[in-house]
């Protein structure tokens, strides 16, 4: 049942970020000027990198479900046994990636208001922060679940099947964060 909730929320979600994306073509096809001039600005290399960091993360998650399932919470060799890791090993790393990407986009952020690019500035800038925004919102939210799904295997004496369950709707949040990025990333950096 709680996947199955996830999954309608996601859907919700996805609706959410589809009026972004229609609310960025509209802005463009009337202010095609304005895009032209806005986007040389942006740094392509930089925020290609940043997606690759959030792509890995997503494959790291995958990594700690597939252990989650079987059951294997924690390492069972030493830090470097990678083929040792459990769920938490996995969970961490992902967060380590997602909280890079994160300080990518205030990295982002910071230069743009230093060339004068502000929410205010004009309508280009108002959706690229709004779009960009509120998925590095949504970002920062998948974070805390993975504090608490990570907090949690140090509160539990026995990894249930609820558990289970929530590490794994947690990764369909964070997949679902990630190729969102991928298209907003498309539209706004390779778009020109």
């Amino acid at each position: 049942m709680v996947a199955v909730g996830t999954m309608v929320w996601l859907a919700s979600e996805l609706m959410f970020f589809a009026a972004l994306f229609a609310f960025y073509f509209s802005l463009r096809g009337n202010l095609p000027g304005q895009w032209a001039e806005r986007t040389e600005q942006l740094n392509v290399p930089f925020a290609a990198a940043n997606t690759l960091v959030l792509v890995i993360s997503s494959v790291w998650c995958q990594l700690g479900v597939w252990k989650a399932e079987r059951g294997q919470v924690a390492r069972t060799g030493g830090l470097l046994d990678v083929k040792g890791w459990g769920m938490r090993e996995w969970y961490v790393l992902t967060y380590v990636f997602g909280s890079i990407f994160i300080a990518g986009q205030v990295y982002e952020y910071a230069h743009l208001v230093h060339e004068g690019i502000t929410l205010s500035t004009d309508s280009y800038s108002s959706i690229f922060y709004l779009a960009t925004g509120f998925h590095g919102m949504h970002v920062t939210g998948g974070l805390i679940a993975f504090l608490l799904i990570i907090g949690r295997t140090f509160t539990t004496r026995r990894y249930s099947h609820l558990q289970e369950t929530g590490a794994i709707v947690t990764s369909y949040y964070w997949h679902f964060v990630d190729v969102v990025w991928i298209a907003l990333f498309a539209m706004i950096y390779l778009l020109q």
